[in-house]
C-alpha cells in the first residue's frame, strides 16, 4: 500500500481559514494541534500557534490506524 499522508506548506491559504478544531489542548497554553475534517474524507493537522505554516494531510483510514496504534501502545516510548 502506498502511502498517502503529504503535507501542504500554507495550510490556511491551502486549506482554508475557518472549520479547524481543537480536539484538545494540553496545560501548555494555546499551543496545540488542530484538525480539520476535507472533502473526500481525508483530515489535516496544524499546529495552532502558526495556523499559516504547514499541515499535515492524512485519509481516515490512515488516521483511524495511527490512533489504534497508539491506544495499543506504539508510542508510549515517547513518553517513558
Amino acid at each position: 500500500m502506498t502511502a498517502r499522508i503529504h503535507h501542504v506548506d500554507h495550510a490556511a491559504a491551502d486549506l482554508g481559514d475557518e472549520n479547524w478544531n481543537r480536539p484538545w489542548s494540553g496545560p501548555n497554553g494555546a499551543s496545540c494541534v488542530e484538525a480539520k475534517k476535507l472533502p473526500g474524507g481525508r483530515i489535516a493537522l496544524r499546529q495552532s500557534t502558526d495556523p499559516h505554516g504547514p499541515a499535515l494531510v492524512c485519509t481516515t483510514e490512515e488516521m483511524r490506524v495511527f490512533i489504534q496504534w497508539t491506544k495499543d501502545g506504539g508510542a508510549d516510548f515517547l513518553i517513558s
